[in-house]
């Protein structure tokens, strides 16, 4: 049996409906904090159950009988995560559970100036010490976030940025579809395991690749940190969030998210989606 936590949300959501392409719905549960909103996969013959990081007792009972578990990441800015991520983690070595994976992040390091990369270190050290077996799925950088990231560049012309460095921005769904994968061949994967688009370009370039799809010059402008927080701030966005987003922005100035992979083309039936391909279809 494999347990999905999160199937309610895009990413494990779509990593369920992959798997639903190489596996019996019968050896499939979900975990979701409302099952109601699980519906379309209780149609499918997929067991849905109950299961919040944040109410240990529904934990034993989403985890029951799991060969295999993916714990999704917990998606609060203001949560505890780490805490979160513990309580879940104990819930599944109690249950028995043969092999607990989790959505981490490639740029995962303890000294991250982005949180979630250093929750994610830190919840993959809980992980190693659980006495499970484990597989971090350490993701790229989700693509999607781009289209925040990068501002209302094409009415401007202009991607404003508090700093720079590259980024191996990955598909959110290539992401889903090389767990299913791996879901798909238990045991062929431990420990840590990158899953990243080929190619890590920084925003400069990003900015160059958006002038030559849209036909106009697109230019890159970087500006002091503290000024950049202050512009969000004055445009409506609250302090707390704007930090948050610097932290990206910070790490990948620090190479955090520099590293590139081969493992996801392998994983994959196709070549992983490009920035060139995201900005395209945008």
């Amino acid at each position: 049996m494999i347990v999905i936590t999160g199937a309610t949300g895009a990413l494990n959501g779509a990593t369920v409906d992959h798997l639903l392409e190489r596996l019996p719905a019968g050896e499939i549960a979900v975990a979701v904090r409302e099952p109601a909103r699980a519906r379309r996969f209780a149609d499918l013959g997929v067991e849905v159950r109950r299961g919040d990081y944040a109410d240990p007792a529904s934990l034993p009972g989403a985890f029951e009988g799991a060969d295999q578990l993916l714990l999704v990441s917990a998606s609060d800015p203001g949560a505890d995560a780490v805490a979160l991520h513990r309580t879940a983690i104990d819930a599944a070595a109690a249950a028995g559970v043969g092999r607990i994976l989790y959505t981490s992040h490639q740029g995962a390091h303890p000294d991250s100036a982005f949180k979630p990369a250093r929750d994610h270190a830190a919840t993959e050290l809980l992980l190693a010490g659980s006495g499970v077996p484990w597989t971090a799925l350490r993701n790229g950088f989700y693509a999607h976030s781009l289209a925040w990231l990068l501002g209302p560049w094409r009415e401007t012309g202009t991607i404003t940025v508090p700093a720079d460095g590259p980024v191996s921005w990955t598909a959110r769904a290539d992401s889903a579809e090389a767990a299913a994968a791996v879901l798909a061949d238990p045991g062929a994967h431990d420990g840590p395991v990158t899953l990243t688009a080929p190619e890590a370009p920084t925003f400069q370039q990003v900015a160059e690749l958006a002038g030559e799809l849209s036909g106009r010059p697109v230019r890159c402008v970087t500006v002091d940190p503290e000024d950049w927080v202050a512009g969000q701030v004055a445009q409506g966005t609250p302090e707390f969030m704007a930090r948050f987003t610097l932290g990206i922005y910070l790490a990948a100035a620090q190479g955090r998210f520099a590293g590139t992979d081969p493992l996801l083309p392998a994983l994959l039936p196709r070549a992983p989606r490009t920035v060139r391909d995201l900005l395209a279809a945008a």
